[in-house]
């Protein structure tokens, strides 16, 4: 019934602009949480399409490079090839430095005037929001698209109190998208890969042969490799 009630919420918002759906992060390596996550904003906020934005460095994680961007790039197009609404976005990457959400959405905005922007971010991120660059602007570019994962707490809400104005604040929390339990984190694949330990399963195989071939997350292997 919470699922009916939820779509129905949903329908009743809908616009006749092209529903966009942003999700960025470091995707190092991408795996299934990413890609369930992804169609489940998909599904339940009826976005058109979601594309996948691989940062160049992420602001909170400057001491812990990620692979090179070229091989979290393929490994994006390896997951996501398939699926005739994923597209890859390599705008943080061609920009280069530190990625800041809010010069990706602005520059995504001006980019694509007549879609409708939503960022797609997890309830248990929500308590970094302050923490990041002008996260007022990031809330008027993009819809913020909750995720709460099930079985997990509400998601912290009272973080936009402060960004949003009270009408959006409450479209914010109708939209919030309801996603299955799935315990994987690319932090585990990476340390999986430097144990060779088995990655099936965890990511699709494509990308689980691309580590493998590449001997990427190895002590052997540097970041700009």
């Amino acid at each position: 019934m919470q699922a009916s009630n939820q779509q129905s919420a949903i329908s009743n918002q809908q616009s006749p602009r092209r529903r966009l759906g942003i999700f960025g992060g470091s995707f190092n390596p991408v795996h299934y949480g990413h890609l369930l996550l992804a169609e489940t904003c998909r599904e339940q906020a009826g976005l058109d399409e979601v594309w996948f934005v691989p940062n160049s460095l992420s602001p909170l994680k400057q001491d812990q490079p990620p692979a090179a961007a070229r091989h979290r790039t393929e490994m994006l197009q390896l997951a996501t090839g398939g699926h005739e609404s994923f597209r890859l976005s390599t705008i943080e990457i061609d920009r280069g430095g530190i990625s800041y959400t809010v010069d990706t959405l602005a520059e995504i905005a001006a980019q694509q005037p007549a879609a409708e922007l939503y960022f797609l971010m997890g309830g248990d991120s929500l308590v970094d929001l302050p923490k990041w660059r002008d996260p007022r602007r990031i809330c008027e570019l993009a819809l913020p698209l909750v995720v709460r994962r099930h079985g997990s707490p509400e998601p912290r809400y009272e973080v936009f109190a402060s960004l949003l104005p009270a009408e959006r604040l409450a479209l914010v929390r109708q939209m919030t998208v309801d996603m299955p339990i799935i315990e994987l984190s690319a932090s585990d694949l990476r340390r999986r890969a430097a144990a060779g330990l088995s990655l099936r399963y965890r990511t699709p195989r494509g990308v689980e042969k691309y580590i493998e071939t590449h001997g990427l997350y190895t002590e052997s292997t540097q970041p700009d490799s």
